[in-house]
């Protein structure tokens, strides 16, 4: 198990690195809740953000209009970062994003033709595909980076020794097996309740838990735990617990390194215990929970110049080791796939 977050420079930091620098990159942003019958699933403090006032950059205004993005709180702080960095060269440009969870996006925003965007964490479901071509909505998947789902436990946690394997995983958070103490699991823990945290089921990380260790066909995630939309409240519920377990995107752990431990995973192939990191996602060592993270234009919002010049922007950025790495916490894209994604994109414009 590690506290180690590679050096990670955590979003909240460079928020406030950005105020000490001056204000007019974030002036006019406002933070609230936002809703959905699919649940709001929180980009770290439950908020969403809404860029509407800023000035900055160089003073360009050829671009103007609203872009509107909802989803993944996974993916919520990289979509604000750029976002930041777009309206510093656009600030006539205003982008709203909340953050709902993958699947609160799709069926409350994005299908039913309400916003421009949607993140997500995961691949679109067949249903909430049919639901958007329902509403003459085409969502264009693009990948823009790749996380390391991250497990974590109380720092006062010394039993796990090395870590935990993908068969114990599964056994603490399938339905089927549910153990009410850690003995159950392993007869050398303490026999003490696992207390266990986890994001919602309107969300594309636990949807991905499930594809990569409990299995698709399989008896599903247990419901017996602390389901939030709020991942900062996974991290306190943590940390306040000693035999305490959760899981969530590598960007929110690598913003309390010091509050909670990651746990590493051995996926049984021989290599041991990985620990979850940018390197280590990167080059696959981390399974199976490194993930790809993907936002999902519509391609009739597609029709308008300023929705298009963000997609485009957020790609050619999205191999930025500063933004995507250092101010976020996810591992970039490299320029192959960027290009592959890229000509994807300019071909949705070109036929929208």
């Amino acid at each position: 198990m590690t506290r180690n977050t590679d050096g990670v420079l955590s979003r909240r930091k460079f928020l406030i690195a950005s105020g000490a620098a001056g204000l007019t990159g974030l002036a006019g942003c406002t933070e609230n809740n936002s809703d959905s019958s699919g649940g709001d699933q929180s980009g770290g403090d439950g908020t969403s953000t809404s860029e509407t006032e800023q000035s900055g950059g160089d003073g360009s205004q050829s671009l103007s209009g609203t872009v509107d993005i909802a989803g993944s709180s996974t993916v919520f702080p990289l979509a604000t970062a750029m976002a930041e960095n777009f309206r510093v060269e656009h600030s006539e440009v205003n982008i709203n994003i909340q953050s709902t969870g993958s699947g609160g996006g799709f069926a409350n925003y994005f299908c039913p033709g309400e916003t421009d965007f949607n993140n997500a964490s995961r691949h679109i479901k067949g249903e909430e595909a049919d639901q958007c071509s329902s509403n003459d909505v085409t969502p264009v998947e693009l990948k823009v980076a790749t996380d390391a789902l991250t497990v974590i436990v109380n720092n006062d946690n010394d039993f796990l020794g090395e870590g935990l394997t993908v068969e114990q995983l599964k056994t603490i958070f399938s339905a089927e097996t549910q153990p009410t103490t850690w003995s159950d699991v392993n007869a050398e823990w303490p026999d003490e309740e696992i207390e266990i945290y986890g994001p919602a089921d309107a969300s594309g990380t636990y949807d991905y838990f499930i594809e990569a260790i409990i299995g698709e066909d399989g008896p599903g995630h247990r419901q017996d735990y602390s389901a939030t939309e709020q991942d900062r409240t996974i991290i306190q519920g943590v940390q306040g617990s000693e035999f305490a377990i959760g899981y969530m995107g590598f960007a929110y752990y690598s913003e309390n390194p010091d509050a909670v431990q990651a746990v590493a995973i051995d996926d049984g192939d021989g290599d041991g215990y990985v620990e979850p990191s940018l390197d280590t996602a990167l080059s696959g060592d981390y399974t199976p929970l490194s993930r790809p993270l993907f936002t999902y234009p519509a391609q009739e919002s597609l029709t308008e110049e300023h929705v298009a010049e963000f997609a485009r922007y957020w790609l050619k950025k999205s191999t930025s080791k500063k933004i995507v790495a250092d101010q976020v916490g996810y591992v970039p894209l490299g320029e192959e796939e960027q290009q592959e994604m890229l000509d994807k994109l300019n071909a949705a414009i070109d036929e929208a």
